[in-house]
């Protein structure tokens, strides 16, 4: 018997909007969006911040717009889980952060944990792996996931790092965009790379105008050559990388589609717009681009 396929819901990233939580929701369900993702590390969404009854109060509030939440953003900056001086305390943030996503709704906390260094037998790589593999077995025991974000190193890469840890508790969130712009990887191949591991993606595009060090975007433990200006410069018109529209960069949409179609993929796909000067009608459109491939 045929499985049959449902269209996949669209998210966006409420912070996208730059107008306050709030409003970025009521913005996201007049664009249409099904679910939204929301930064969860400071300000008033930081689970510190959250008391119980605030916590249930914004469930209610977001199930009350006829939205969902696809997942949340704990990115907590830095070299990620590189530095194991500081591991501790980003490892007891992150545990907190993936508590409020389950009491909110959803199961997925996305994340940067770091490059991934080539040599296994490093400090950092062992500093990744061991926090990693904790948090791995954390979000397992709750029936969730921490999902690393594409882009820092290849597809295959990540799968063989991934491949190492004792549980899939550590996922991916699939972002085509910045796999096109830094790696150069192909996306519709990297999502069949990372099949067992998809569990949310980003529907951002982009494109790539050279080669670049991904530690100069990324950034990595004793790398000195990161200037954050440049970076932000890149994402808008810079020479190396430029975040577009969907639709207008180098992600090749209908065979990128076609292959989380093929894995039977049925997650989110959730908007991200970083830069731009009208991130409302580029979301908006978005929204549509993607609902008339929605099949």
């Amino acid at each position: 018997m045929t499985e049959i396929l449902q269209p996949w819901k669209i998210g966006v990233i409420v912070d996208s909007f730059r107008v306050g939580v709030r409003e970025g929701l009521i913005k996201a369900r007049e664009v249409g969006a099904d679910g939204v993702q929301i930064y969860a590390v400071s300000g008033e969404m930081d689970p510190a911040n959250l008391s119980s009854s605030a916590r249930k109060e914004y469930k209610s509030y977001i199930e009350s717009l006829g939205l969902q939440i696809s997942a949340l953003v704990g990115d907590l900056g830095g070299h990620g889980f590189q530095d194991k001086t500081v591991n501790a305390e980003k490892i007891e943030k992150s545990k907190r952060i993936l508590d409020l996503a389950v009491e909110l709704g959803t199961n997925v906390v996305t994340t940067h944990i770091g490059i991934v260094p080539d040599d296994r037998n490093s400090e950092i790589y062992e500093s990744l792996h061991n926090a990693c593999d904790e948090l791995s077995r954390y979000a397992t025991s709750m029936n969730a996931y921490f999902a690393i974000e594409t882009g820092p190193e290849t597809s295959a890469h990540l799968k063989s790092f991934l491949d190492g840890l004792s549980s899939n508790g550590l996922s991916v969130n699939f972002d085509p965009a910045n796999m096109v712009m830094v790696t150069g990887d192909d996306p519709a191949q990297g999502v069949h790379n990372l099949k067992d591991y998809i569990v949310h993606t980003h529907a951002k595009d982009g494109i790539r105008l050279r080669e670049v060090d991904p530690r100069q975007i990324y950034g990595f433990l004793g790398y000195e050559g990161l200037d954050h200006d440049k970076i932000a410069e890149d994402a808008e018109s810079g020479d190396a990388f430029r975040e577009v529209p969907l639709g207008q960069g180098g992600v090749n949409w209908e065979l990128y589609l076609k292959a989380l179609r093929d894995i039977g993929y049925n997650g989110y796909l959730t908007i991200e717009r970083e830069v731009g000067t009208n991130p409302e009608a580029d979301i908006a459109a978005a929204v549509q681009f993607l609902k008339a491939r929605n099949w």
